[in-house]
């Protein structure tokens, strides 16, 4: 990561670090793809099972993850200030924190996990294989929270490559795992879906395993020393952490959640509506992994800049990331749509299901719009280390907008299931609308405290 000049300097800079984070996440959706097509292949109520245990797992992965994401903006900020010991410093607490968070997730899941699979009423293999892959999984929360600080810190530096060479070699790692466990092949224990868990958790601990290696022994990331020890353990770093990631993950747990309840209130419909939403929410999530993976790179990328004091590029970085996310997000709209009938007939060979996906895909056009600007603006506002009025923001416009006005219109209208994703496309509008009002005022106000201070 380096200064910029030019626009055409920061487009080529944010597509650098751009490319490696997109394969990045293509590749741990990767991983959630074969838990879930080799569990299928075992049986169906495996299938159902490893799905009820990862809606059970993702919000309070993706909640809590999202408060050790705090460590890019900070890191970011630090290296571009060149406090490289205190980007050592951040990095070790962080590391401090993902233990401590993983380890009340396991204490908390010994407690609760069997009394929320028991209410709710499963069938009895169902259960035994949510359990399963629940308990397979506990078995990778510490690596996996350790590994999200360590990619952080990577990310922070702007060498978005490294992660991704480590997904792709894990990735064979973690097929063969599910193959095996799952299966019960070349002697290993024929575990269903919970196989999958198992052979997940084992992943995490290769990945970090490999991450280690590279930032102990390979610059950069060798000259910061995070593993010279652990002695230097600081409860003001860790409360910095939490005061910009709480906000973080909770305002990622409102989004996950939100879309939980929005699935559950489907369930009500008929079965080939719940087929179409999730074919088409799955469709759409895909497509997701673009803005999101646009504004992991802004968010390093304007905490850079600020840390260096240069309002203005952080300025053009955060605009630049929106203005990428809405073209993409338009353009691979556009394509959806006018290949909604071919893209459907990929999830079913019902011609009704085909057709109710292919009409929710034209409001998935607007909803994707809606979602890229909203993901990259708060992703903006994180590089600037402004997240408390994000998080109100978010909450509101997913609890009080996205789920009302879609529950009124999908019950209250002829509308049906559709009005749900109006209600989405609503409530996230509303939330980019709002965090870019924040945006520009945040940027205003950094300029002018800028312009006061070289005046002096």
């Amino acid at each position: 990561m380096y200064q910029t000049f030019t626009l055409q300097e920061k487009i080529r800079q944010i597509s650098i670090m751009l490319i490696p984070i997109l394969i990045t996440q293509l590749g741990m959706f990767a991983m959630v793809f074969f838990n879930t097509i080799m569990s299928g292949r075992y049986n169906a109520s495996d299938l159902a099972g490893v799905a009820i245990g990862s809606s059970i797992w993702n919000p309070v992965f993706t909640g809590l993850s999202g408060i050790l994401m705090a460590v890019s903006p900070i890191a970011a900020q630090r290296f571009g200030e060149k406090k490289n010991k205190e980007v050592t410093s951040v990095v070790k607490n962080g590391v401090y924190l993902g233990f401590i968070i993983a380890v009340i997730v396991i204490l908390a899941g010994s407690l609760l996990l069997n009394p929320l699979l028991d209410s709710m009423n499963l069938p009895g293999n169902v259960e035994e294989t949510a359990r399963g892959y629940l308990v397979g999984l506990s078995f990778g929360i510490i690596p996996l929270f350790i590994f999200n600080v360590l990619r952080s810190f990577i990310y922070a530096l702007g060498r978005t490559r490294v992660v991704m060479v480590i997904l792709f070699c894990s990735l064979p790692f973690s097929f063969i795992l599910n193959y095996v466990l799952i299966f019960g092949h070349w002697g290993f224990p024929e575990l269903g879906g919970a196989g999958g868990g198992y052979a997940t958790s084992f992943t995490y601990w290769f990945i970090l395993a490999m991450t280690a290696l590279i930032i102990k022994t390979k610059e950069p990331f060798s000259a910061y020393n995070i593993f010279s020890s652990f002695n230097d353990f600081s409860w003001e770093r860790c409360k910095e952490l939490l005061k910009i990631g709480v906000p973080m993950g909770l305002s990622i747990f409102f989004e996950t959640s939100m879309f939980a309840v929005v699935t559950i209130l489907i369930s009500k419909f008929n079965v080939t509506t719940i087929a179409a939403y999730q074919s088409a929410l799955n469709i759409v999530s895909f497509l997701y992994m673009i803005p999101i993976s646009i504004s992991m790179a802004q968010t390093v990328l304007v905490g850079f800049e600020v840390g260096s004091g240069r309002y203005k590029d952080a300025k053009v970085y955060s605009w630049l990331g929106i203005y990428l996310a809405i073209f993409i997000a338009l353009l691979t709209g556009l394509l959806v749509v006018l290949f909604r009938y071919e893209v459907a007939a990929l999830y079913s060979n019902e011609s009704a299901v085909i057709a109710l996906t292919a009409h929710f895909l034209i409001y998935a056009l607007f909803f994707q719009i809606s979602d890229a600007i909203q993901a990259t603006t708060q992703a903006a506002l994180r590089g600037y280390k402004d997240v408390n009025i994000s998080f109100i923001v978010t909450l509101i416009a997913y609890w009080l907008i996205c789920l009302p006005v879609g529950y009124v219109l999908a019950h209250y209208t002829s509308m049906g299931a559709t009005g749900y994703w109006i209600g989405l496309t609503i409530g996230l509008l509303a939330a980019g609308i709002c965090l870019s009002i924040r945006l520009i005022y945040i940027q205003k106000r950094k300029f002018v405290r800028n312009e006061v201070e070289e005046a002096v």
